[in-house]
């Protein structure tokens, strides 16, 4: 559904250039459910306005299904919008138009596209749990149901795509479950890929994986595993292929951990391992015919043994 290849965006004013995406390099499958996430400043935000079609990338490569990002016109830009892609914001105003009712904001789109279908309307009211709610207006719901709203709003066009930015952000922990367990729900029922970026590490409970992006670049991935074959390698011995009980791994044994390598072998390693190891700056690095072993130099001064979190796993 998106290939990411070496994506770069360089935002420009008078005297400053920022590189906000450094040769970014991401796949998500059709169907798939993930979530990116990474600090302030690394990325993400950029990364989805560029796959919404509300920013362009300044180079690389963006495909989403038959879409190619960097070479649509204006004409196809509206389309792509209008018709593949559905957006939620955090801040609820950005979803909804405050005169309207529940059903109207959710009709918009559909008016726009000229195909108004009021009863479609209400069965994805009806889908986010909505039912008595459909002749709301803003001031009239809580905040966990307005962003429900702007999820059957996103999904009134049909699009094989849905990119939510913080859509628990506004809301309180409770509410925040109810709405990443619409987007399961709406991912198994619909088939619609769902991309989402959060701060909410609890999101990954809910999502097949968890990409970190870390200076515009992907650096770290999670996949989900099943919980039997998780408990089952925690069981094995310290050579065992699983690394979710890593240092350094932040969801525990449901998730595998990763580290992304490039199309040039490029890695970025957990700032975790560096610290245990000592290594900054340069490293030596060895292969002794199934494991790459990153060491600090001789030279150092504090001579760190390498650690088997500083080791890549032996390839399938």
């Amino acid at each position: 559904m998106i290939h990411c290849e070496g994506l770069v965006k360089i935002y420009k004013t008078d005297d400053i250039e920022v590189v906000a995406l450094q040769g970014l390099n991401m796949t998500v499958e059709q169907g798939e459910m993930m979530a990116i996430i990474g600090n302030s400043g690394s990325g993400k935000s950029t990364l989805l306005n560029i796959l919404g079609g509300l920013d362009r990338p300044s180079a690389g490569q963006a495909v989403v299904g038959p879409w190619n990002l960097l070479k649509m016109s204006k004409e196809h830009l509206i389309e792509y919008k209008r018709k593949t892609v559905g957006f939620i914001w955090q801040n609820n105003a950005r979803n909804l138009v405050p005169y309207l009712t529940a059903t109207q904001n959710v009709e918009l789109p559909m008016l726009i596209m000229g195909k108004a279908d009021r009863v479609y309307a209400k069965q994805l009211l009806a889908a986010v749990g909505l039912e008595h709610r459909m002749g709301s207006r803003l001031t009239q719901l809580s905040g966990g149901e307005q962003q429900r709203v702007a999820i059957a709003i996103a999904l009134s066009n049909r699009p094989s795509l849905i990119l939510a930015d913080e859509p628990t952000g506004s809301v309180d922990s409770s509410t925040g479950e109810q709405i990443l367990d619409i987007f399961r729900r709406l991912n198994r029922e619909m088939g619609v890929t769902i991309v989402i970026v959060t701060h909410d590490l609890s999101v990954a409970d809910k999502v097949d994986r968890v990409v970190a992006i870390r200076d515009g670049l992907t650096s770290t991935e999670w996949v989900k595993r099943d919980m039997d074959t998780a408990l089952a390698n925690l069981e094995d011995d310290e050579e065992s292929t699983a690394t979710a009980a890593a240092p350094g791994s932040r969801f525990g044994a449901r998730h595998e951990e990763f580290v992304v390598i490039d199309r040039a072998g490029r890695l970025q390693i957990p700032k975790t391992y560096l610290d245990e190891m000592n290594v900054a700056g340069k490293a030596v690095l060895e292969f002794d015919g199934k494991r790459v072993i990153i060491s600090p130099p001789e030279d150092s001064t504090d001579s760190a043994s390498p650690i088997d979190g500083g080791r890549s796993k032996e390839p399938d």
